[in-house]
């Protein structure tokens, strides 16, 4: 069976949460300080990007959409650049940063503009087959930045970049008929992703 279909926290009690999620990073592949100089370098790497004669932060100031995606490319990118046995997604039952060996430490990546909060598609709140897609449950690598405001000329920085382990049960799907998004827990804030870096 998948290991990460069943739950490390399954039969946990909430305080027992956080010395679980710091196990579970413990035996991670990447240390915490790794995965914060990749999230740091490749913020970097979008400064000194260029498009034609345009470059990133001084003459073109992308959306957030943009940056984000940006950073979905080059994290995994940097990764596979630098060790062994990592690579990106390459095809759509993928982690967005896949652990070659064991496909249970891949990581899924979530980014946003939001001062705090991270969100996603409705469909991470939904049980997972295991036949149509990727899983939900895993590692999550999750990064809040801050947007362009190019009348005020300041660099926007990373502020939080959190790691651990999420469930599908994790994620609170809006409720509306016609809300695509999905937000987390305040038990999964609190007790399953660590703050790694803060700004």
């Amino acid at each position: 069976m998948n290991r990460s279909k069943i739950s490390p926290y399954a039969s946990l009690n909430e305080e027992l949460w956080i010395s679980k999620t710091e196990e579970l990073i413990k035996q991670h592949p990447l240390s915490e300080k790794e995965i914060v100089q990749l999230c740091l370098d490749s913020w970097e790497n979008i400064f000194s990007s260029r498009i034609g004669n345009l470059q990133i932060g001084k003459n073109f100031f992308p959306s957030p959409q943009i940056v984000g995606a940006l950073l979905h490319a080059l994290i995994p990118a940097n990764i596979e650049a630098r060790f062994e046995n990592w690579q990106g997604e390459k095809n759509k039952y993928d982690k967005d940063i896949v652990y070659i060996k064991d496909d249970y430490y891949s990581i899924e990546l979530k980014t946003s503009s939001d001062p705090k909060y991270i969100f996603g598609n409705r469909s991470y709140a939904q049980p997972q087959d295991g036949i149509t897609g990727k899983s939900k449950n895993g590692y999550y690598l999750t990064i809040n930045f801050e947007k362009f405001m190019p009348d005020l000329k300041l660099r926007p920085e990373i502020k939080i970049i959190r790691f651990g382990w999420l469930d599908h049960t994790d994620w609170i799907a809006q409720t509306a008929a016609t809300g695509q998004q999905a937000r987390l827990s305040p038990e999964a804030y609190r007790s399953k992703l660590k703050i790694l870096y803060q700004k």
